[in-house]
């Protein structure tokens, strides 16, 4: 099993929390970081653009995805801009659809090709991962985010849709393929068996990275030892 410093495959932070943020900062396996305002809002973020701000002048050298929130393409154009001009590192989260169902490849073609580094998030099907690749290749650096956690939850097996999304996005080679809403630590190795350029982690699945590669009957007595306190600090009798 290879190491956390042998991966190919990037790992990105998934957050919003500003001292979590730092404490992965900190891991030079952090390549960079993403966020979305349901995790913002989960955080306690009430004020945007200073909370980005406040990332940005503690993370200047590593990449950070800032969403747009607006639902409507006009006005996501013009948030796009303004949080694209927050620094060369800031990528720009598109939705690749608005809340009406109505795609968001036109805007993000747009967008890409006038040098806005685009993340196009919220893909679930490799139909989308083609009309992304047709909509971002020969513009700037971009990604595009498969919710291959969320493909997992519907009870599919989110592998062989990320091989093929591999494939999908070699026409247009300015943009990686981000596996996004990691389930467990697994999927770090699922992602880099398939080619996967980047995937999105948490801070909790993050804190079990020290666990890759420990020896099985240790973890088994750990967890039998987990059992035996827990019963002791209860106060169970029989």
């Amino acid at each position: 099993m290879k190491s956390v410093e042998q991966l190919t495959v990037k790992i990105f932070a998934d957050g919003a929390d500003l001292a979590g943020m730092l404490e992965m900062y900190r891991r030079s396996y952090i390549k960079g970081f993403t966020t979305n305002p349901t995790l913002m809002r989960k955080a306690g973020v009430t004020d945007y653009q200073r909370f980005a701000r406040m990332v940005l002048d503690a993370i200047p050298d590593r990449p950070i995805s800032f969403e747009v929130f607006s639902d409507e393409f006009d006005e996501m154009e013009r948030q796009a801009h303004e949080i694209a001009a927050w620094g060369a590192q800031v990528y720009v989260k598109i939705p690749v659809t608005n809340t009406r169902g109505q795609p968001a490849y036109d805007l993000a073609s747009h967008l890409s090709h006038s040098g806005v580094r685009i993340n196009l998030t919220a893909l679930l099907s490799l139909e989308q991962v083609r009309d992304a690749a047709a909509a971002l290749t020969g513009g700037a650096p971009a990604c595009v985010s498969v919710f291959a956690g969320r493909v997992a939850d519907t009870g599919r097996d989110p592998v062989p849709l990320m091989r093929a999304a591999v494939d999908a996005l070699r026409v247009a080679p300015n943009a990686e393929l981000i596996w996004a809403s990691p389930r467990e630590l697994l999927n770090i190795f699922h992602a880099e068996d398939v080619g996967c350029h980047i995937i999105t982690v948490t801070n909790d699945i993050l804190n079990k990275l020290p666990l890759i590669g420990r020896d099985l009957s240790g973890c088994s007595l750990d967890t039998v030892r987990m059992f035996f306190r827990d019963a002791r600090l209860a106060g169970y009798e029989l």
